[in-house]
């Protein structure tokens, strides 16, 4: 699916919890949900917390979560910016 991004232009687009939004602070933690490079989804610690606390996407979860569509651009730009490094 394709959106176009005031900032991008147009661009395929991905899902992000609202917790990555640029508004968030940062590093929230960057979890992708697809290993699938053509379906980009993500979301921060917090909602995988949520989730699991849940057990699944339950509607409090979804409450939580504020889904995001946003460009593969933007993806990107929150995954750089709230990935949090480990060492191993």
């Amino acid at each position: 699916m394709m959106i176009n991004c005031g900032a991008h232009g147009d661009r395929v687009s991905a899902v992000i919890c609202g917790h990555l939004l640029p508004s968030g602070p940062a590093p929230a933690g960057f979890i992708e949900n697809s290993s699938d490079p053509d379906d980009l989804q993500a979301w921060c610690h917090a909602c995988e917390e949520k989730f699991q606390q849940e057990d699944g996407l339950t509607d409090g979860f979804k409450a939580f979560n504020r889904m995001a569509i946003v460009c593969v651009t933007c993806y990107d730009e929150a995954k750089a910016r709230h990935a949090i490094a480990t060492n191993g």
